[in-house]
């Protein structure tokens, strides 16, 4: 529709006529009375005739085709789609049988046709679905004929298939020609699937060098804190020998099975601190998935902090979460894992770990929690300081590439209440499996417009290792919708805008990358949800995993809120939302942000919430019904003096605050560290701010002042003993109220 003021020019004169006067003798009255009449005629005619609509197109034909079996090598799902009459696609000769096509985006549909072999259905079912996983029927029949086929079918859809309930022969099922017909929408229609591009990493057992892969890669990322060196590492199903995967900055490494036992390494998967003369306090952003290890020396060394996520692993022997020479480090987290030996934590300050299985775990420094992990040692806060909670309320494993078939797929593991243990050990992982052709393959270079229109299309994200520039929001408007980074890929918004906005629908998978503001101020870089936004999504929540926002350390960077959580229901499974304390653009206006993590939506939950150094609150909560299982914070170090930091009658902002208007709130294990390096006399009057009613309880809560440089006056609210000297002792609250 044009827009208002537009002049329109007429539309032209029907084919064939001049619209120009036509100079001609005068008839006779009789003969040019007759010629009016008709010409009248004609004009009414053409007035009243409908427009000619538009040819259906062909939308099937070369498109990614799949099939729940084939009768043989030669009879691949891929033949019924390629417009020639001499190639076939046939089943296995039994009931029932399927072949779909993936039309690339959702389209009108008008027709199928099919070209049967003498192998025909008899019954059978026409179902088209906009996600490939829920379908519905547009035609069916029980007594086909065979042969020729043209079906109207009517209904938009980006996935159609034929499903055969009872076949007319012996054989199985065979068509020549699978055929959908159309529109468009006349667009360009973006493919699904595709390469990873270079910086993913596909071995296999055979595949020669992947020692010199793997140390060529770590040279250029050991310590490559800010850099933009990207990369993922990916082995598929079998068992390697002799490596060492030594595991930098924004490097992951997972196996391509569907449980981590298809994929073995003997040997090890390190993290080291020599490139910081031994001190791990920052080995952030990288990651191992998927894998199970046979250590060489019986122990395998995970020694990181924060935004390095430990997943879906299984350590045959123990795990090392210290730096050789058991130098400082700084908390991290495990899901999903199974190690068979001891956890040895060491120096390890804080770490959380949910829905795995240990052989046992060492030592607690300040803050240990653990959620649904079997083999835990029992709650016995403040001393030693392990908070240990029986199950896991509600999670969601994150979303993970495979290999299968001969392809890449990704899994999405189903929801779990109440869970304890890991998700993989008791047999097939319970979840959907979607092909790589339904996502969008995202590179280096791709605008955000492109990646609008893939979303738009019915295509899922999935982000390949690279640092990507947006000038609009990635706007995820779609229930289900899954956007998956390999390698940290991290995405900057440029001029202000936010980076993703998620809107109030069931379902969203985020999980992967990073976000990295900008020099110019973003309201917020990541917003998931809209505001006053109301729907039960407690059947289907979004999940944010291994999902990272930075402000500053990579150059100036600022943004008033890093993350808003607007959608009820959603699990924030594994974040570090991190204001820059070292690096470059780092200083209390250089890379100012007010509000590390603001939650509006009831029923929020937050497994692993690691978020630091923010000009005010780090954390705030308006919603309702919302639950902590660890937290971990630091108060900004570069605040100028106390007065920077008043907040109104308090000296300090809270690290953590639970809004007035809440009546119930829940967390457990919550720890706040302050070191006020360019003011050490700042005082905090609490860590954790809360209102006093019956529903607001907290668990497990500590304070901790850095070698002095600041003090707490109290650990929530006013209760709890003050820090004080230079001891870094913790003061602790074991129950509020």
């Amino acid at each position: 529709m044009p827009a208002a003021g537009t002049r329109v020019a007429p539309p032209p004169p029907p084919t064939g006529q001049d619209p120009r006067p036509v100079s001609r003798p005068a008839p006779r009255r009789a003969t040019a009375a007759a010629l009016v009449t008709a010409l009248l005629a004609g004009l009414l005619a053409l007035v009243a005739a409908p427009p000619a609509a538009a040819a259906p197109v062909l939308l099937s034909q070369g498109k990614p085709a799949t099939a729940s079996s084939q009768e043989n090598g030669g009879t691949p799902a891929t033949a019924a789609v390629d417009g020639d009459p001499g190639t076939r696609w046939s089943s296995a000769f039994a009931d029932p049988q399927w072949i779909q096509v993936d039309l690339g985006a959702p389209a009108a549909l008008s027709r199928v046709d099919l070209r049967w072999e003498t192998a025909y259905g008899k019954a059978y079912r026409i179902e088209l679905s906009t996600d490939g996983t829920t379908w519905t029927s547009a035609y069916s029949t029980a007594n086909g004929p065979g042969g020729n086929e043209s079906l109207p079918v009517a209904g938009t859809a980006r996935y159609v298939r034929v499903y055969g309930t009872t076949r007319a022969t012996g054989y199985g099922y065979s068509l020549w020609e699978f055929q959908v017909y159309g529109s468009d929408g006349g667009g360009p229609v973006l493919p699904g699937g595709g390469d990873l591009g270079p910086n993913v990493h596909v071995f296999d057992p055979s595949t020669p060098g992947i020692q010199a892969k793997l140390d060529e890669v770590f040279t250029q990322q050991e310590s490559a804190q800010f850099g933009s060196g990207r990369h993922a590492f990916f082995f598929k199903p079998g068992t390697y020998n002799g490596l060492n995967a030594q595991i930098g900055f924004y490097t992951q490494i997972a196996g391509l099975g569907l449980r981590p036992d298809d994929t073995t390494i003997n040997g090890d998967v390190t993290v080291d601190a020599g490139w910081f003369n031994g001190n791990a306090t920052q080995n952030f952003w990288r990651a191992a998935e998927n894998l199970a290890l046979n250590p060489v020396n019986g122990t395998d060394r995970w020694a990181v902090s924060q935004a390095s996520s430990f997943r879906r692993m299984h350590v045959k022997g123990g795990l090392n979460l210290a730096p050789d020479g058991y130098g400082w480090a700084s908390g991290g987290y495990i899901a999903d894992s199974k190690i068979d030996g001891q956890v040895g934590n060491y120096s390890q300050q804080q770490w959380y770990t949910r829905d795995s299985a240990i052989g046992g775990w060492s030592n607690s420094v300040w803050n240990q929690v653990f959620s649904g992990v079997e083999g835990a040692p029992a709650q016995s806060f403040p001393e030693p300081r392990y908070t240990t909670l029986d199950t896991t309320p509600v999670s969601r494993e994150k979303p993970f590439l495979y290999w299968e078939g001969g392809e890449f797929k990704v899994f999405a593991p189903a929801k779990r209440v109440n869970a304890r243990g890991t998700s993989w050990s008791t047999g097939t992982p319970q979840g959907r499996s979607l092909p790589l052709s339904a996502f969008y393959v995202v590179k280096p270079g791709t605008t955000a417009a492109t990646m609008n229109a893939a979303l738009r299309q019915g295509l899922h994200l999935l982000f390949t290792p690279g640092v990507y520039h947006v000038d609009q929001p990635i706007q995820v408007d779609r229930a289900d919708t899954i956007v998956l980074g390999l390698g940290l890929a991290t995405i900057i918004p440029d001029n202000g805008v936010t980076a993703m906005k998620v809107a109030d629908v069931d379902g969203v998978r985020l999980a992967g990358f990073l976000v990295d503001a900008g020099p110019v101020n973003s309201p917020v870089l990541l917003e998931i949800g809209t505001q006053n936004g109301a729907a039960d999504h407690a059947a289907n929540p979004t999940t944010v995993q291994d999902v990272y926002l930075r402000v500053g350390g990579a150059g100036p960077g600022k943004a008033t809120v890093a993350m808003a959580v607007h959608s009820d229901d959603t699990i924030v499974d594994h974040t570090w939302v991190w204001r820059a304390d070292h690096g470059e653009g780092v200083g209390w206006e250089t890379n100012r942000s007010d509000y590390g993590v603001r939650v509006y939506g009831d029923d929020v939950l937050a497994t692993g919430l690691f978020v630091e150094h923010f000009n005010k609150y780090d954390v705030e909560w308006f919603g309702d019904r919302g639950r902590t299982i660890f937290f971990q914070n630091e108060k900004a170090y570069d605040a100028p003096n106390q007065a920077a930091v008043q907040d109104g009658p308090h000296k300090g902002y809270a690290a953590y605050r639970v809004d007035d208007s809440v009546t119930t709130h829940e967390g457990w294990g919550l720890g706040s560290y302050c070191y006020y390096n360019v003011d050490p006399t700042i005082r905090q009057d609490h860590g954790f701010r809360a209102p006093v009613k019956p529903g607001v309880r907290f668990h497990d809560l500590l304070v901790v002042s850095l070698g002095g440089n600041g003090q707490y006056e109290h650990v929530i609210n006013d209760v709890g003993a003050p820090t004080s000297g230079t001891s870094t002792v913790p003061s602790t609250v074991v129950s509020y109220p």
